[in-house]
């Protein structure tokens, strides 16, 4: 999975600028999960082979006792105890506060691999910038800027080095091919615990109640009607009177790190409740990341007819990117609408590892384009030539042409959903990526 490494310090030292450096993005508003304060974003990150999740947070103080710096701090601990190390970043203009020694004493406290980092050090004198910081007494220091980029490769490296990562291409774990991977994902209380346990014939409730398990991925093997699955847990299953108060019931990365790791992703909704911003933003997680998924909607004997009616128009609405997923209405206290559950699951799996050949892409495209032509930009219209498959799980489409940067978006769905019928794609994102011909006489005089 993943490693998590959390940005802390006081207010105004820079963390959502070097979370967007680490990010490789303009806005640190990743994943604003509602329930969550707003200073506190997700995002993934890459250095080399390596990928990584990046949490931002507010100011950090350890010490409120109330108001909003107090929820700020209870989320700033939230996201140390599902990171697997700390960047703490100070500024090295302003030099060393009794806040940065309250944080200090915190980390020092929990015993988790802690990276030091003199933010805005830019044209200062070198060692100057982090001079007076050894006081705090966490170790390893680095003179960074976040807004001009310096130090940044060294720091993440100075972060990985304490995980002893596994080099990727030398340790790829071999995945059996007949087993499907399933996420199950969704907020609190919209019943995975009950569902899981339902299909396992047992009372399995998991228990998250400790800072250092909230990563943890639980597996558990499981066959239905001969096909092998791997069902991945999400955040969610926990013993009531035993959660760590600091640690919420809802756990970003938990879930970020299952959908990773998946094949499948059933997205568990609550009828009672309707599309929540929480449901969105995991939705739309999962369509980054290319997974295939189904929707089911639980407790749907629980509602009546105008709830029913308003909940899938709340579906059409604020999940409509997803409208290639299959969708289903179940109980899982009563065991109904399970059976096609399980054979949409299998389809999106098909659908997201389905075989496309060159020759019947490419005359499916040439169809489109006698049917409907792009529209010209300028004197120029974009021709479509051919097509091949570029990869799979999830499926990529990659058109070869001319002028090809003209082409809508409309026009790219226009595409998509001649694809996806001929090739009946359901449960799984499709990617169209165009790529232009360049002509050898336009660099020469």
């Amino acid at each position: 999975m993943k490693p998590v490494i959390a940005l802390v310090g006081r207010p105004n030292v820079g963390k959502s600028t070097l979370f967007n450096r680490l990010t490789k993005t303009r806005d640190a508003i990743v994943a604003d999960f509602a329930g969550l304060t707003r200073d506190r974003h997700y995002g993934n990150g890459q250095l080399g082979p390596h990928e990584y999740i990046v949490i931002d947070t507010g100011g950090f103080e350890p010490d409120a006792m109330s108001g909003i710096y107090k929820e700020m701090a209870k989320q700033t601990r939230q996201a140390v105890a599902e990171s697997d190390v700390v960047i703490f970043v100070v500024d090295a203009r302003a030099g060393i506060s009794a806040q940065d020694h309250d944080i200090a004493n915190y980390l020092r406290k929990l015993g988790k691999p802690t990276i030091l980092a003199a933010n805005k050090a830019e044209g200062m004198p070198e060692g100057s910038q982090v001079a007076e910081f050894f006081e705090l007494g966490l170790g390893e220091m680095l003179a960074v800027s976040a807004s001009h980029g310096q130090g940044m490769r060294t720091l993440v490296d100075m972060a990985l080095e304490p995980l002893n990562l596994p080099d990727p291409e030398e340790n790829v774990e071999l995945q059996d091919p007949a087993v499907i991977k399933l996420a199950v994902a969704g907020r609190p209380n919209v019943g995975k615990s009950t569902l899981i346990n339902t299909w396992l014939g047992e009372e399995r409730l998991v228990a998250f109640d400790l800072p250092g398990t909230t990563r943890d991925a639980i597996s558990v093997p499981f066959e239905k009607a001969g096909q092998k699955f791997e069902l991945i847990v999400t955040a969610g299953l926990r013993r009531k009177g035993k959660v760590f108060e600091a640690i919420e019931k809802f756990s970003v990365v938990k879930t970020l790190q299952a959908i990773e790791n998946s094949n499948v992703v059933l997205l568990l909704l609550d009828a009672t409740q309707g599309v929540t911003d929480q449901d969105a933003h995991i939705a739309g997680y999962i369509l980054e990341s290319g997974r295939a998924v189904v929707l089911a909607i639980n407790k749907w004997d629980a509602v009546d007819a105008y709830q029913r009616e308003l909940l899938q128009r709340s579906i059409e609405t604020r999940l409509g990117f997803l409208k290639f997923a299959s969708i289903h209405h179940i109980s899982a206290i009563k065991r109904q609408g399970l059976g096609p559950v399980w054979k949409s699951i299998v389809q999106a799996h098909a659908s997201a590892n389905r075989k496309m050949s060159t020759p019947v892409l490419t005359r499916l495209l040439m169809e489109a384009v006698q049917f409907q032509q792009p529209q010209r930009s300028g004197v120029f219209r974009p021709k479509l030539r051919y097509a091949h498959q570029g990869g799979m799980n999830p499926p990529i489409v990659i058109i070869h042409g001319n002028s090809l940067e003209h082409v809508t978006e409309s026009y790219k769905r226009y595409l998509e959903g001649r694809i996806r019928k001929e090739f009946d794609l359901v449960g799984t994102p499709l990617r169209i990526q165009l790529k232009s011909s360049h002509n050898p006489f336009t660099d020469k005089e």
